[in-house]
């Protein structure tokens, strides 16, 4: 684990081709972009998380591990690709000679990120949960034409500006959202990301923390 990081692992010939082809069926299904941008974005994010509470240096590899590879399993089909992603991810770690008990534990993390099949069931998984799900911004939306914006286009496009901060001392995590309510109204948004922040919530609480949620300087979570 110490002679690579995640950064590198994105460069992997495996992940990159995964994660290029997996992003390119979602856009021509409509979905925003997963690209290797996102998996950055994530892997780092959930690195922060652990970090900030204090986790050792070796989950904070695992959590970002997982995070960088946690949306190669779209290669295969958008559904059920958080499981088709975590048997993919365990191959490539296995040739790249990580740990068994490491290689589980990421491939557990990546098997439970989605809302519609999994949960937080430990660290890494509750960090890269938190990580993903606070991925919410506006150039993730491939569409330019916003004339035919559907719903997840509109609410994703809305987000002018997203942040995520993380305080040990208040056992907090949150998420502020500004929203040009002019494009999306707030119903919109809790309709197609209640669960996801509902998944929040509970990552959160198994990192001993709580999740809330602001929009426009509001809490609403």
């Amino acid at each position: 684990m110490e002679e690579l990081n995640y950064k590198e692992l994105l460069q992997n010939e495996e992940v990159k081709a995964f994660l290029t082809k997996g992003n390119a069926n979602l856009g021509i299904l409509g979905y925003t972009d997963h690209s290797e941008k996102h998996c950055a974005i994530v892997a780092k994010r959930a690195g922060m998380i652990l970090e900030k509470f204090g986790y050792s240096k070796h989950e904070i590899e695992l959590a970002e591990f997982a995070g960088a590879m946690h949306d190669i399993g779209n290669v295969i089909n958008r559904k059920n690709h958080g499981e088709y992603g975590a048997i993919l991810a365990y191959s490539i770690l296995e040739k790249l000679k990580v740990p068994l008990e490491d290689r589980v534990l990421i491939m557990s993390a990546i098997g439970n990120h989605d809302e519609s099949t999994g949960g937080a069931v430990d660290p890494i998984s509750a960090a890269l949960i938190l990580a993903d799900k606070t991925d919410v911004r506006r150039n993730r939306v491939r569409n330019k034409e916003k004339a035919s914006f559907d719903k997840h286009d509109r609410v994703n496009y809305a987000v002018t500006n997203a942040t995520v901060k993380v305080s040990a001392q208040k056992h907090l995590i949150t998420l502020n959202l500004q929203i040009d309510e002019e494009i999306c109204t707030m119903y919109e948004y809790f309709e197609i990301f209640l669960g996801r922040m509902m998944m929040c919530r509970k990552a959160a609480e198994l990192l001993g923390a709580r999740f809330k949620l602001t929009a426009n300087g509001s809490k609403v979570l």
